[in-house]
């Protein structure tokens, strides 16, 4: 039955941005903010360095999962409503983490924020981006480069300030009020939709591939902390969460009703925009965690923090660069360009762990062009390669793949930092050199893909894009110059939801 209730600012553009906002930053922030502030978690809950380990890996696991859960709801349940219950849901989490006086309760907590943000993001951006006339979706890049790259650039400032004052419940006090507002909104800008299409089948397979393997993955990538590579509680969970998520990769490529469309982006722009968004956040990750990790015992978190704002401050520039290049051809040469400064980021910080502190500065901020100059374009270089109809789904997937390759990165690379060498500032400088080699081969590889493809640079039709029956742009077919064939745009089929979506 249809809600006859809608919110007085269902029709506001502002207030759908404020939602996307309250939404996607506070756990975004968090997520890199809980570093420097791990000792004092640990001594005040209390709460064991490897539990906590566990307790955030987990709660990357539930992120992870939750965009493909996102996607499957869609399909059967009334999206609004769900949104509601996502907003509730985390709230109800960021109020149990701030509260916690155990660590079963901080953990239940931080978790269910993990999930419901993944949640909130598959639910509440799609309709942003789509759901407006074209004339507002360079600003929707922006709010969103800006929402989710620029609160995870903000984490290493914010959550060192917090340490520097030796408390860190206020931070999730804040978070918890934040979500509030969010909810706020939701209730504001309410208006009931009819599922996408209850006809279709349950996928059960993914949701098992997705949530069994990024929960075995991030397990085992939490036990390196106290353990080697090679032991079976690190090496079996995670070879098999990665194999889970491949094999997810697999089966919904060969699925008659798959959830996610696989076989459509497997195209050339989208794979070029996956891989760059994959090592895009796989190299910034891994960057910021081992700086951190390498003047955490010469520097105080409040000054450690100030190094990191350049970070932030890049993130805002290529936010509003994005918007500028938003509706021009440009948009791929914008990500492969930010893959090349995130690699410039990573060769001035290999010095970190001897070198002045201005190298910090410098490094931070090329990460931070880097970053939101590759990943957020990524996503829409993906997303216009398809009907705007299946921007649900294809954001879902490059941010299960992007949040798995991120989140996965930081405590390999950390474990090779301590281990390749016992001197902490090489095992540092040889991560950190990896992160250079992953943002260079993410570059290189994006660029291989889109030559051998014969892709050229497209201005996408936002107006013909909006409309839901077309792509913005041509994505030619992968190897398209080894083909005789002149490249097309790429046939599609109806996947869950095509009929209601159109």
């Amino acid at each position: 039955m249809t809600c006859r209730f809608r919110g007085p600012l269902a029709n506001s553009y502002p207030a759908a941005v404020a939602l996307v906002v309250f939404a996607l930053i506070p756990y975004l922030v968090l997520s890199s903010a809980l570093t420097p502030l791990q000792p004092i978690l640990s001594k005040s809950l209390p709460l064991s360095r490897q539990a906590l380990e566990i307790a955030t890996g987990m709660a990357n696991a539930a992120y992870a999962f939750g965009t493909v859960l996102a996607v499957q709801f869609a399909v059967h349940l009334r999206g609004r409503r769900m949104l509601l219950l996502y907003a509730t849901l985390f709230v109800v989490g960021s109020v149990l983490a701030a509260l916690a006086l155990t660590p079963g309760l901080f953990i239940a907590g931080h978790v269910l924020q993990g999930l419901t943000t993944s949640l909130m993001l598959i639910a509440a951006v799609p309709p942003l981006v789509i759901g407006w006339p074209s004339s507002r979706m360079p600003w929707t890049g922006f709010i969103m480069n800006l929402c989710v790259f620029g609160a995870v650039a903000a984490g290493p400032v914010i959550g060192g300030v917090q340490a520097g004052a030796g408390d860190w419940r206020p931070l999730f006090w804040i978070v918890a009020g934040m979500g509030a507002l969010a909810l706020m909104f939701v209730v504001l800008t309410f208006e009931d939709q009819p599922p996408q299409d209850t006809s279709a089948p349950w996928d059960w397979v993914a949701l098992v591939l997705a949530g069994g393997g990024a929960a075995a993955a991030f397990f085992g990538a939490s036990e390196l902390l106290t353990h080697r590579m090679l032991d079976l509680i690190v090496f079996l969970p995670l070879m098999a969460g990665v194999a889970a998520i491949v094999a997810l990769v697999v089966y919904e490529y060969h699925a008659k009703r798959p959830l996610m469309p696989i076989r459509q982006i497997a195209t050339t722009f989208p794979v070029a925009g996956i891989t760059m968004a994959m090592c895009a956040g796989a190299a910034s990750v891994g960057i910021v965690a081992l700086v951190q990790t390498a003047l955490a015992a010469k520097s105080s978190p409040t000054h450690l923090a100030m190094l990191f704002w350049p970070e932030f401050g890049a993130a805002v520039a290529t936010a509003i660069v994005f918007g500028i290049v938003f509706r021009t051809r440009f948009v791929p040469l914008l990500a492969l360009g930010g893959m090349a400064m995130l690699a410039g980021g990573a060769a001035v910080l290999t010095g970190v762990a001897h070198g002045p502190h201005v190298l910090v500065v410098v490094g931070s901020g090329l990460v931070g062009l880097g970053v939101g100059a590759s990943v957020s374009p990524a996503l829409f270089i993906a997303g216009f390669s398809l009907r705007s109809a299946q921007i649900q789904r294809v954001f879902a997937l490059i941010e299960l793949l992007r949040g798995v390759a991120a989140f996965l990165a930081a405590p390999l690379l950390l474990h090779l930092a301590m281990t390749v060498s016992p001197k902490l500032a090489t095992g540092v400088r040889t991560s950190i050199w990896v992160c250079l080699g992953i943002a260079a081969a993410g570059g290189v590889a994006a660029t291989g893909v889109i030559i051998l493809g014969r892709a050229r640079l497209q201005r996408p039709d936002l107006d013909r894009w909006g409309q839901g029956d077309e792509p913005a742009w041509v994505s030619p077919p992968l190897a398209a110059g080894f083909r005789r064939e002149r490249p097309v745009a790429p046939s599609w089929r109806p996947s869950l939801g095509d009929s209601e979506n159109r």
